[in-house]
């Protein structure tokens, strides 16, 4: 598979590649000896973590207050 760079540097990625990478919208740039490695990003586990708190009804004062009570420890 090709892909080419255009005059602003962009670069469009073959269907078949992307279709291995579904909801991947980012991804990190390396370059390594002479080659460009594309590494995927996968969603934040920080928000995978905010939205199981959301889920189970846990809030902003509920965690500060384990917090507080972590530290009396």
């Amino acid at each position: 598979m090709l892909a080419k760079k255009t005059s602003k540097n962009q670069i469009t990625l073959p269907k078949e590649v992307v279709k291995r990478f579904p909801g991947v919208e980012h991804f990190e740039v390396v370059a390594e000896n002479e080659r460009i490695v594309l590494v995927p990003l996968r969603r934040s586990r920080a928000r995978d973590v905010r939205a199981k708190l959301a889920e189970l009804g846990i809030g902003e004062k509920d965690v500060a207050a384990a917090v507080a009570w972590a530290r009396r420890r």
